[in-house]
């Protein structure tokens, strides 16, 4: 590269080692460095004229390639020139080094340069050259600018937060607070410099705040407490963070945000009501429930004493919803939880736990006093609620766990009392159930239950169990009830108990519902043409089953498929099924036109009993075993059984008792001229191989059973 001849001639005043030093110097400075570097020669003017520029310079300017002896004025841009003649002239004056920051455009980005001109003066102390380096800083520039406006972002933050932030020393003392600080202290940031912050805070937690503010140094950790601090003439209650300032790994400072907690104060009795009572009765909720469950179970355990928590739930309130719409039904609910509230005490309290489920904490009790409760509670239901001059009869059923017999914690006392109160839905409703071990079934099981119950049908795994209904006049068995049974080749003999709410559940009470009735019809007819007999099969129908749309149709084709006699077949619902009498008259009058007999499974164990069998076309009312089991003991239940018979006679019915174990429970249904009975006191449930082995009998030949025992 070619030197200038002025440069040249001034080196050449050096002697010769300096001179071979200097050119060394100047090869690694002009040709090697990244940083532009510029030699200007200061001439009268002032004039600035290039002498010489490095590589690096060069690539990065529009410098024109016979730039070397041109001045500023030639090469650069008219802007460009204005701005670095004032800053040549500086250097030129001031006879010093000048560094200055130069912002640039190059294809069309903006950078920065770092520009440091440095004078180089003859033996006179004049000006001869100046050398410039510029030097890339826009990374450095674009950083600086980031960080001062993360700066101004959280100045913006802390001068704008609600809470007030303090900034104090590890000595604690106050050097800066925002103005919701000010405010909150009523005093302004002179007042409070250098105040320890400690001085801030009163009564017992003061010690607290030092220890706290000590921990939050020595571990570089965030401590937080609640406390009270002074104002100008009353005290504050607030919420105190302390977050550490660290920087390289070393502990500055430390921030400390006060929250005003005197509104929360003032609305915290609110907010517990809120959180801990349902907002509709007013009653303990669910979290309050868990909370006072854990309570009693810790004094339990240390006093070794029981208590009893009961779950409730109202029988077919779902009905008065749908029926009567949810404002009824809440301000029922309301009247439930004042009734309910009449049995609490300070050893009861009464929660509500959503929907028409309510719950009773009885504590320092025994089993013997929590049935009382129960049946006191069942008792005081019986009477009806008046609302808008309309009466509504609200039966509940009850579940009870004990503890510790029946769970160590509360959420095993809350299932487990659960567990019971499906129990009592499954039996009837309008009772109470305590908790046994057996009834916790193995859920496990539940999808290998569901899984080979999907495939009985097509495995041949269920079958159909008679039992006879015998006149009790005359002894003679014209009719049978049918009963599902399962017997799984992998699970065994499974309790209908087990496998028909499991069927209702998955729908699966559909395909085998249809499955029943055609197995009837199909042995309604081989018995008819073996023995030449007029033989009724009696088949339990789902209220889901009932519910199909193509219900009748089914029956009908079952009918028609085996030829046989539409009165040999009959369809027993409960009153379930009856519920919607829209949906339920057309069934049940489609039926009648079939021409099958239809029956009313379990009579007398509804409220609505009278109003079914005066709206439905009903052949058949069949009493409840309940009654029948204790008709001899209870004169209750001797007066309903009569009562229903008489009813069925009236009406022109045929009435069957269910559940007749004894020859006296015969005799007294005999006495009072009832139709048929069924029960182990006649026959147990039979497969059909063993029917067809009595009929090779003379006695049932003659459509006549012998009264036994049964098994």
């Amino acid at each position: 590269m070619k030197e200038n001849n002025n440069l040249i001639e001034y080196l050449n005043k050096k002697d010769a080692m300096s001179f071979k030093l200097e050119r060394i110097v100047f090869e690694i400075m002009f040709k090697h460095i990244k940083d532009r570097i510029f030699v200007m020669k200061a001439e009268a003017g002032p004039i600035f004229r290039y002498i010489f520029v490095n590589e690096e310079a060069y690539k990065c300017t529009n410098i024109p390639l016979n730039y070397i002896g041109k001045t500023m004025k030639e090469v650069l841009g008219k802007e460009v020139y204005k701005r670095l003649q004032k800053e040549y002239i500086k250097v030129l004056h001031q006879k010093k080094e000048h560094v200055f920051i130069e912002e640039l455009t190059r294809n069309g980005s903006c950078y920065y340069g770092e520009c440091v001109l440095t004078p180089i003066s003859d033996e006179n102390g004049e000006v001869r050259f100046i050398v410039g380096i510029t030097r890339d800083i826009t990374q450095l520039i674009i950083e600086q600018k980031k960080l001062i406006e993360r700066e101004q972002h959280y100045r913006s933050i802390v001068e704008n937060n609600l809470d007030a932030i303090f900034a104090v020393d590890l000595d604690g003392s106050i050097h800066d607070i925002n103005p919701a600080g000010e405010k909150i202290l009523g005093c302004t940031y002179g007042q409070m410099k250098g105040k320890k912050i400690v001085h801030l805070i009163t009564g017992k937690n003061a010690p607290l705040f030092e220890k706290l503010f000590v921990i939050c140094q020595t571990t570089k950790t965030s401590q937080s407490l609640n406390c009270l601090v002074s104002q100008k003439s009353s005290f504050l209650p607030v919420h105190i963070r302390m977050i550490p300032s660290v920087v390289h790994q070393e502990m500055r400072g430390i921030y400390i945000i006060m929250k005003d907690m005197s509104e929360k104060t003032k609305s915290a009795e609110k907010i517990r009501f809120l959180a801990f009572h349902d907002q509709l009765t007013g009653l303990y909720n669910r979290r309050a429930l868990l909370e006072e469950l854990q309570v009693e179970i810790n004094k339990a355990q240390e006093a070794g004493t029981q208590f009893a928590l009961l779950t409730i739930d109202l029988d077919r309130f779902k009905y008065i919803n749908d029926n009567f719409g949810h404002i009824v039904g809440d301000q029922i609910l309301i009247k439930v939880a004042d009734r309910l509230l009449e049995f609490a005490d300070y050893r009861l309290s009464v929660f509500r736990q959503g929907g028409d489920e309510f719950n009773i904490l009885l504590i320092e009790t025994s089993k013997e006093e929590t049935s009382l409760l129960a049946e006191s509670i069942l008792s005081r239901f019986t009477e009806s609620f008046c609302l808008h001059a309309q009466e509504y009869y609200i039966t509940p059923s009850i579940g009870i766990s004990m503890f510790p017999i029946d769970g160590a914690g509360e959420e095993a006392l809350i299932k487990n009392a659960d567990e019971a109160l499906f129990r009592v839905k499954e039996r009837g409703k309008a009772h109470y159930q305590f908790y046994r071990s057996e009834m916790n079934r193995k859920e496990k099981n539940v999808v290998s239950l569901e899984t080979n119950l999907r495939k009985a049908i097509q495995r041949h795994e269920l079958t159909l169990y008679y039992q006879p209904q015998v006149n009790l006049k005359n002894k003679k068995c014209d009719s049978f009830e049918a009963l599902l049974r399962w017997n799984s080749p992998t699970l065994g003999l499974i309790s209908p108990a087990d496998f028909i709410p499991l069927a209702e559940e998955t729908g699966l009470i559909i395909p085998i519902g249809s499955w029943v009735i055609e197995t009837a019809c199909k042995q309604i007819k081989n018995w008819s043409k073996q023995f030449r007999k007029d033989i009724r099969i009696a088949v339990n129908i789902s209220p889901k089953q009932f519910q199909q749309s193509n219900f009748i149709d089914m029956v009908k084709s079952s009918i028609e498929k085996y030829s046989i006699q539409p009165s040999s077949l009959e369809i027993e619902i409960t009153e379930g099924a009856m519920q919607n009498t829209l949906e339920a008259i057309p069934v049940l009058k489609g039926l009648k036109d079939l021409g099958v007999v239809i029956s009313v499974d379990d009579f007398g164990t509804g409220y609505s009993s009278l109003s079914y069998i005066k709206q439905f076309p009903i052949d058949v009312l069949k009493i409840d075993q309940s009654f029948v089991k204790d008709v001899l003991e209870n004169d209750k239940d001797a007066a309903i059984t009569t009562t229903i018979i008489h009813l069925g006679q009236n009406l022109g019915m045929e009435v069957i008792a269910e559940g007749v174990e004894r020859r006296e429970q015969a005799d007294f249904l005999l006495a009072a001229n009832c139709h048929k009975a069924q029960g182990f006191y006649f026959s147990k449930p039979l497969p059909s191989e063993e029917i067809n082995q009595l009929f090779q009998h003379q006695s049932f030949r003659n459509n006549i059973i012998i009264e036994k025992k049964g098994d």
